[in-house]
């Protein structure tokens, strides 16, 4: 440790630097000093003062030496302690933290410290649990995959039609998963491209409600709008109606026969919402906090075929993310309906001004 022998040699050096002054403050009176009666010049003789100087030297050099190592080890055992720290998390051992002590600096250092190996064990916990429910959302289609091929190739039961078609589905179903995780790592990772262009956003929420209206029709479940004039926004129309077609289509999900899904949208403060408001099953607290979460599905009972992937929220809250805005869940309880509120920013429109 050389904190306490830097510490050491600056104590040393300061307090003979003031010896040092006071031995030059005596020289000079010495010089001053008349003689005395006997013709003796006055003053303190230089034997003496050569005898104080070396005294204060050693003086100095033993309370320096002590006071740097007593003030370097109470200086340096907190920073030892996120060294040692340090060395356990390189190690694996994400759940270490330090007391938070010490000097100003030193408590910053503490702080700093622990968040960071906070948020290292929260992204190894997120990490461990996509794995896990990548490979569960991956076993169930893979599963029916082999089961039925190798029923077919046992001659167990026909490869017909139908069959075949199952075997589709989980393919599809498995081609929907992997683009749906391609697309929510590069969003995530801040490499989903965006094709900003001035967008029409009356226009593209209509075409939008259109496609899904075979849908809702299955359903027996109302699509209304309110959609009043607005500016066009310079955004990415692809990705803008993949966020309305992903909240529309959980909305459909989860409203039931002859429910209302109302879409509706305006713009204030420099700012376009989006509102997707259904009556169907409605959320409760625990649901919202997990609602934008990968593979949170809030009915545990539903399937892979009638309940999605399981990342659709988790895209919108990405998509709309990338585009600098934010989302929201909002709902009053189980069975009073939800509402999913899109915030985007506006940017400049086509002819140079801001949109407003």
């Amino acid at each position: 440790n050389r904190l306490w022998v830097r510490l050491s040699l600056m104590i040393s050096g300061v307090l003979f630097l003031m010896f040092f002054l006071q031995f030059l403050n005596i020289t000079l009176e010495q010089v001053g000093q008349k003689p005395d009666l006997d013709g003796v010049p006055g003053g303190t003789p230089a034997v003496e003062i050569q005898r104080r100087l070396l005294n204060f030297m050693l003086f100095s050099v033993v309370v320096g030496t002590g006071g740097g190592i007593v003030i370097g080890r109470i200086t340096s055992k907190p920073i030892s302690q996120i060294a040692r720290a340090a060395q356990r998390l390189g190690k694996g051992e994400l759940d270490v933290q330090v007391p938070v002590r010490g000097s100003q600096e030193i408590r910053e250092l503490a702080i700093a410290f622990n968040k960071m190996a906070a948020e290292l064990k929260s992204a190894e916990q997120l990490r461990a649990n996509l794995m896990a429910d990548v490979s569960h959302e991956l076993r169930t289609p893979l599963t029916v995959l082999e089961s039925g091929l190798r029923a077919a190739l046992d001659r167990v039961v026909p490869l017909d039609e139908a069959e075949i078609a199952n075997l589709h589905n989980q393919t599809r179903h498995l081609t929907r998963l992997l683009n749906d995780l391609r697309e929510l790592s590069l969003a995530e990772s801040g490499h989903l491209p965006l094709e900003k262009m001035p967008t029409d956003i009356q226009q593209l929420i209509i075409e939008t409600l259109q496609a899904l209206e075979p849908l809702a029709a299955e359903k027996s479940v109302t699509l209304a709008n309110e959609i009043p004039a607005l500016p066009q926004v310079n955004l990415d129309p692809f990705r803008l109606r993949q966020v309305l077609f992903n909240l529309l289509t959980n909305a459909l999900r989860h409203t039931p026969e002859n429910g209302v899904i109302t879409l509706t949208a305006h713009t204030n403060a420099g700012w376009l919402t989006i509102s997707v408001k259904d009556s169907g099953e409605g959320l409760d607290a625990e649901q919202l906090a997990a609602v934008f979460d990968r593979f949170y599905r809030g009915d545990k009972s539903r399937n892979r075929e009638t309940g999605g992937t399981g990342l659709g929220l988790a895209i919108v809250k990405a998509i709309v993310s990338a585009h600098g805005g934010e989302v929201e869940a909002n709902s009053a309880g189980k069975g009073q309906g939800s509402e999913f509120l899109v915030r985007l920013p506006l940017m400049e429109s086509p002819n140079g001004y801001a949109a407003s």
